[in-house]
């Protein structure tokens, strides 16, 4: 049997598998949101910056357009292989666990986690290890979705309770749902070890091409609520949002998040 949904997202041999889709499609998008986080604090060639669970490097690649030292780390070799080949030399990046990062204490200027710490099964300890290594004074950024999620997972969770109600959706992390709301995600940053939390939502709309429904795997083969429809139910799916589209070849689908900025 395979990981339960929410688990398979825990694993590193899923994002492993996933690398190459998610910089093609997430990384885009998500690159949007890390400029947003970018324009809250100050960063340049003097500065140390730490990316935490980066991905493909949507935040590490903008922030090194600043000049600073940028460390980026994430748990899936998968994923550090894709950034690193595509890194300057001002980004280093290494295979590293969030929950218990090998770095020492007050090392960073500037630590970030784009949509990853809301990902861990210990969130908590995530939070506590970004602020670790926060130098006093220095800031964390810490970008996390609504409870819903966003974009194509956010999507296909709409649909599938219109068409199938009585199916039971992917539970999102728990990180995710704890962080989701603002006074709670400044509690759980103020208990991490900041100070001075500051939350603000930005909407941007993921721009759906009408035309890759042809090959739906491509939108949504990294979401449980896709892989786990049969054949038909995915066939329904997809009639579904072709429907809400309409004439239209775009289909815009607004995504929140909560960018959370606090001092150490």
């Amino acid at each position: 049997m395979g990981l339960p949904p929410v688990q398979q997202f825990e694993n590193p041999d899923h994002w492993d598998n996933a690398a190459e889709q998610y910089e093609r499609t997430a990384h885009p998008f998500t690159a949007r949101y890390a400029e947003a986080a970018l324009a809250r604090v100050t960063l340049g060639p003097g500065s140390d910056v730490l990316d935490v669970a980066a991905g493909t490097g949507a935040l590490a690649l903008a922030a090194a357009l600043t000049g600073a030292r940028v460390l980026a780390t994430d748990f899936s070799p998968g994923m550090v292989a894709r950034l690193a080949g595509s890194a300057p030399p001002n980004v280093e990046a290494r295979v590293m666990d969030g929950q218990a990062l090998s770095l020492p204490d007050a090392a960073f200027d500037a630590v970030f986690s784009i949509f990853g710490v809301m990902m861990f099964p210990d969130w908590r300890k995530g939070l506590a290890e970004i602020a670790r290594v926060t130098r006093p004074g220095g800031c964390g950024v810490v970008a996390t979705w609504q409870a819903r999620g966003a974009a194509t997972f956010l999507l296909l969770g709409d649909v599938r309770r219109t068409l199938f109600p009585e199916r039971e959706a992917m539970q999102m992390p728990q990180g995710v749902l704890a962080l989701s709301d603002p006074s709670d995600f400044a509690r759980e940053l103020t208990a991490a070890g900041y100070r001075d939390p500051r939350i603000e939502t930005v909407t941007h709309d993921f721009e759906l091409d009408v035309a890759l429904l042809d090959e739906p795997a491509s939108l949504f083969g990294l979401s449980p609520d896709w892989t786990s429809l049969d054949e038909a139910e995915k066939a329904a799916v997809v009639a579904e949002i072709r429907r809400m589209a309409g004439d239209h070849k775009i289909l815009p689908i607004p995504s929140t998040a909560l960018i959370a900025v606090a001092r150490r």
